[in-house]
């Protein structure tokens, strides 16, 4: 079929023009977030590792380099930065090991008056009471109560003599000024002595002679009390011992202080102190680091020199940490320490401060126990 005269033509010249919408340029991106300022530094460069400058063979820290634009030129030579302050002390850390009290602290006077009156009270209230409601009628608890019920002459309390509390004179209970009956040594030799069986398990009553005495409690000051041992752990069982060491002999350069020792590069304040302890008394404790935080610390100011700063120290200073730390069993062994010590002692708050010098002692008083 032919198709009309032009049509083909027509068809074939509309196929070879060329849009306008394509030969358009590119519409430029619409940016989303603002260019980086020029102006503005770059970022500081860190390095991978980083280095702890409080160890004791460090010296002042070395700032990070940041690269920045030249500096201008200067006809004057400018002075050299003083070192860091921190190059003027060294760095240690120290162990305060305690033993905590094992007993319970001596009773106040009102202590003790109060506990007497609650005794007296409960004693009040539990006459009224018959014998049957706490023993089972012969039974052998029961027999042996009456024996000794006979023996306080029908008094029920077992340690203030003669009383009868459902007489009418029921209320004079009252311990007077100066009387001995309530004292803690007389109140333990009747209860002790009433606490033995008088009848055995048949029901027999057992003679005098073959009475089994009750186990006295041990006392409450030992040996190491009386004969004033500072080195032993058995001694003040209801205060807090504090373990000090003794550096040098005994002339005027020795001093008595803490375990302490400088601080290594590769080691943490709570590493150091669990070195030193075991270099200065041994490994024969068993002993437990209380926290990784420091209860206290020590500063002892550096030597200057005639310039009076830090390019002229003399002596550098030190500045102590201090842990602290418990004791659970075994003993100090200064047999082949590392550092020098010829002595130790176990000494509560106030012999401290008898032997540590007054700022010493001043920089961790605050960390003592109340007893």
């Amino acid at each position: 079929m032919m198709s009309a005269p032009g049509r083909g033509s027509a068809l074939l010249r509309s196929s070879q023009r060329v849009c306008s919408q394509c030969t358009r340029p590119a519409a430029p991106r619409i940016r989303t977030t603002p260019p980086i300022p020029r102006s503005l530094p770059s970022p500081a460069i860190l390095p991978l590792t980083s280095r702890r400058y409080y160890a004791a063979e460090a010296t002042a820290a070395t700032p990070v380099s940041q690269p920045t634009s030249p500096p201008p030129v200067s006809t004057t030579t400018a002075p050299e930065p003083s070192p860091s302050p921190g190059s003027q002390y060294r760095i240690k850390s120290g162990l305060i090991l305690t033993r905590p009290p094992l007993l319970t602290r001596d009773p106040t006077p009102f202590e003790t008056a109060f506990y007497l009156y609650q005794k007296r009270l409960n004693e009040r209230l539990t006459a009224p009471f018959r014998r049957a409601f706490y023993f089972k009628p012969d039974t052998a608890t029961d027999l042996d109560f009456g024996i000794k019920l006979e023996e306080r002459h029908g008094v029920p309390a077992k340690d203030i003599g003669r009383y009868n509390p459902r007489s009418r004179m029921g209320w004079n209970d009252e311990v007077l000024v100066g009387s001995t009956t309530s004292t803690r040594e007389h109140m333990m030799d009747r209860l002790l002595r009433d606490a033995e069986l008088r009848v055995s398990e048949d029901g027999e009553p057992v003679a005098a002679d073959e009475r089994v005495p009750v186990e006295r409690p041990m006392p409450r000051r030992t040996e190491a009390d009386d004969k004033g041992d500072v080195r032993r752990l058995d001694r003040a069982l209801d205060r807090t011992l504090y373990l000090v060491v003794r550096r040098g002999g005994e002339g005027e350069g020795a001093a008595w202080e803490f375990p302490t020792g400088p601080v290594r590069t590769e080691e943490m304040l709570h590493e150091t102190a669990a070195r030193v302890l075991s270099e200065s008394a041994g490994v024969n404790m068993n002993t437990w680091i209380v926290g990784r935080v420091p209860v206290a610390h020590h500063v002892v100011k550096p030597v200057l020199g005639g310039g009076g700063d830090a390019s002229s120290v003399l002596q550098p200073g030190e500045k102590t940490f201090f842990l602290k730390g418990r004791i659970m069993a075994g003993q100090a062994d200064l047999a082949g320490n590392k550092h020098g010590l010829t002595d130790f002692k176990w000494l509560t708050d106030e012999e401290l401060q008898e032997v540590l010098s007054e700022d010493y002692y001043h920089s961790v008083r605050g960390m003592m126990e109340l007893r």
